[in-house]
């Protein structure tokens, strides 16, 4: 049997799938120098399907987690890459095609691998406890060796994760190295459980807590704070008969509210606060004083994921999905219950740019901050002339006095998500190094800058040519050598 991918969008172009494993030693540096100073790995994970879909109009969420690391060390970096090898990556390597079926929906799966893990490890990897962890959020995460990139299996919390799924947005409280994640539709898809753990700094759950949420819904990120957490329940809404009638597992309800539920930190209660239908994904930091909890998160009209159709068969708006970065604030005493035990939040637009993919420096997580980045789709007044669609700006922003610093990625070029690295030395908020991957169409390659946080439109402090086009990333972190040097058995 051939292997060949479907002539389709979503598999062509910069889209068309790498299927590449490999290392570098040493990548070539073609500007600058890369500080002897900056010591550590710089992981992330992207989703490279391994084989042609299953399914007709299959897509980018929908797909095998290629992880990828960037090792710096006494001026050099080093370059791996590898697929996670899940239950599921496992199974479709042995039939050399894909099993599975449809985005989240088993009904759609081949008969051979009924109730094995669908999990895809795409979404992101992070550090805690001692493991490098790849996760998706509709299932456990998968535990991968930092040096190799080889998978040593699912990790379960010593099996103490009771829930089904666990979020792809854990939050690390820099307090006491505390892991703050939760799983949702944690009792199966489509269903409206709600399940919030904390885990201490070694990687043992002290915490857990379940809730249900008013509807059904993807629950993508969250936010917390040094002593609340909150679940933004978005109107991408799920339903179990949609998926068994061959169905998306989301689609899109304009007639839905949003809420906000608000527990205290290591609490058991939860309490509602409604909005207005609007669409958030991503959380650039939350913080509080005791009583209000702000979180700043890009905010659009409608849903951002064009492969969600509308519940009234509406075709996607680019316009109305366009997110701006804004303010929601709680007031957690007040006011009193506006009904269905839910009370209103406010929102405040912190900016007129479209972006996604915010981060902080993680440093001032669940705090008040005063540096974030953000990568911008359009800028007022601006337009490229490429015509080139995506992610074509880099923002950094004083989310206080709402100064920002935008550097473009240039012509035929998108970036991906920027994370921040401190020095090894203590800063301010936000001094430091900023790290993006910039694709570059024209060429098929991809550009790793490394860039001062403070002036990220000034000349990069250095770039890295990978001479291959790296596989769309969603995730990814920083892991220190003191971290590593703790890994667990």
């Amino acid at each position: 049997m051939s292997v060949r991918f479907p002539d389709e969008p979503g598999f062509a172009g910069r889209f068309a799938p790498m299927r590449l494993e490999g290392e570098i030693r040493g990548l070539e540096v073609t500007q600058g120098e890369v500080p002897a100073s900056l010591r550590g790995t710089f992981y992330r994970v992207g989703a490279d399907p391994a084989w042609p879909p299953f399914v007709a109009r299959d897509f980018y969420f929908n797909a095998d987690g290629m992880v990828a690391m960037f090792r710096f060390e006494n001026g050099y970096c080093d370059f791996r890459s590898r697929y996670v090898r899940t239950p599921r990556f496992a199974a479709e390597r042995e039939a050399r095609r894909s099993l599975f079926g449809a985005y989240r929906n088993p009904y759609t799966d081949d008969p051979s691998v009924a109730g094995l893990s669908r999990g895809l490890a795409n979404t992101n990897v992070y550090w805690h406890g001692g493991r490098l962890l790849a996760s998706k959020e509709d299932s456990a995460p998968v535990q991968i060796d930092p040096d190799t990139l080889d998978t040593v299996g699912e990790f379960t919390w010593d099996g103490d994760l009771s829930s089904q799924t666990a979020t792809a947005h854990p939050k690390i409280d820099p307090r006491d190295g505390s892991l703050v994640f939760f799983g949702y539709m944690a009792k199966g898809e489509a269903t409206r459980d709600i399940a919030y753990y904390e885990a201490d700094a070694t990687g043992r759950i002290v915490h857990e807590a379940w809730f249900e949420a008013p509807y059904s819904s993807m629950v993508h990120d969250w936010a917390v704070t040094e002593n609340f957490v909150v679940f933004p329940i978005i109107p991408l809404t799920a339903s179990l008969e949609r998926l068994k009638a061959g169905g998306p597992l989301y689609v899109w309800d304009g007639s839905e509210d949003v809420y906000l539920g608000v527990v205290p930190r290591r609490g058991t209660g939860v309490r509602w606060y409604r909005g207005t239908n609007r669409f958030a994904s991503h959380i650039m930091n939350a913080f509080d004083d005791g009583r209000y909890v702000h979180i700043d998160t890009p905010v659009g009209a409608k849903s951002a994921f064009p492969w969600f159709p509308d519940i009234t068969g509406a075709p996607f708006d680019p316009e109305q999905a366009s997110a701006q970065l804004s303010r929601w604030t709680i007031d957690t005493q007040g006011p009193p219950d506006l009904g269905d035990e839910a009370t209103a939040f406010a929102e405040q637009r912190l900016t007129d740019c479209s972006g996604e993919f915010p981060r902080t420096d993680d440093r001032w997580a669940t705090k008040g901050y005063r540096f974030g980045v953000i990568n911008l789709t359009d800028i007022p007044g601006q337009r490229p002339d490429d015509g080139l669609p995506g992610f074509r700006w880099l923002a950094s922003i004083d989310p206080v006095t709402g100064a920002m610093r935008t550097r473009f990625a240039g012509r035929d070029s998108t970036v991906q998500e920027a994370i921040f690295v401190p020095p090894e030395a203590d800063t301010p908020n936000g001094h430091g190094y900023v790290l993006q991957l910039v694709d570059r169409h024209a060429t098929g390659t991809t550009d790793l800058l490394i860039l001062d946080a403070q002036q990220i439109d000034a000349p990069p402090v250095a770039t890295l040519k990978i001479p291959i086009r790296m596989p769309g990333g969603l995730h990814g972190n920083w892991v220190t050598p003191q971290q590593l040097a703790t890994r667990a058995g």
